[in-house]
């Protein structure tokens, strides 16, 4: 039998090294394996330790982890004819091994798409006060049509959200002097609100004194009181005659 050389055994080992190297897969926990035999697709792999054919086979790896993607800002016409530029971030995750790798040429690219275009669509069949107070409601439907076209290449949106609504500058300065506007007329009625329950209080005060002349006077003693206490100056305050009523009385009687 002819002797294999040294360089025949160097080979051999090389070949053999290839062979395993090709042949052992690890997939960790958040990855599967799609594999091609000849061409057809059989059983998805993993995690863990797979074994495939070199040449004959060929593993894809996909990732199962929820994946954030930025999308690119974008110009949209509100339905109130306002220009905006507006971007968001899309959270997703593979469900489906097979159809993301099967269906769709790149799924990651193809779910940009959609998003890019789902935004402006969406974004624009509303007005500015909607895409500026009601962002919750927004990115729901987003959200859903999203999911609902990507889900054929298996592909789960979790989550859509907006993120910067960029304003023209002349916009911004309307929205400021809509909102001090705001501001003022709020301070006005809460003026007018505070005005009209103190003067129903004077109104319940004056009609309980009313009742009780004994009030009167002592409420104008407590006037006094207060005057005296503030300023050291001296200040003539008539007397009303109720209070001399008593002794006028007595001196009279006297005189008789």
């Amino acid at each position: 039998m002819p002797q294999i050389g040294f360089s025949g055994f160097i080979f051999v080992i090389i070949l053999i090294v290839y062979f395993l190297s090709s042949a052992i897969k690890v997939l960790r926990e958040y990855e599967r394996g799609v594999v091609f035999r000849l061409g057809r697709l059989i059983p998805v792999k993993g995690p863990g330790l797979v074994i495939i054919w070199p040449i004959i086979d060929k593993l894809v790896k996909v990732s199962l982890r929820t994946v954030t993607m930025d999308v690119p800002s974008q110009d949209i016409i509100t339905k109130d004819n306002v220009t905006v530029k507006v971007n968001a971030v899309v959270y997703f995750r593979v469900v489906d091994p097979t159809k993301a790798i099967t269906d769709v040429l790149d799924y990651e690219y193809a779910t940009s798409q959609i998003s890019q275009t789902t935004l402006r669509s969406v974004l624009g069949q509303s007005h500015l006060d909607d895409l500026l107070a009601k962002r919750d409601e927004l990115n729901a439907e987003l959200q859903k049509i999203i999911d609902e076209q990507t889900e054929p290449w298996g592909i789960k949106v979790t989550t859509v959200e907006v993120k910067n609504v960029d304003l023209p500058l002349e916009m911004q300065r309307a929205i400021a002097k809509q909102a001090e506007a705001e501001r003022e007329r709020r301070a006005k009625v809460i003026h007018a609100e505070g005005e009209f329950q103190a003067s129903q209080k004077l109104t319940e005060a004056a009609a309980i004194i009313g009742t009780q002349p004994t009030a009167i006077q002592l409420r104008y003693l407590q006037t006094l009181t207060e005057v005296a206490a503030e300023k050291n100056s001296t200040t003539i305050f008539p007397i009303p005659i109720d209070l001399l009523e008593p002794f006028i009385k007595k001196m009279k009687k006297e005189a008789e």
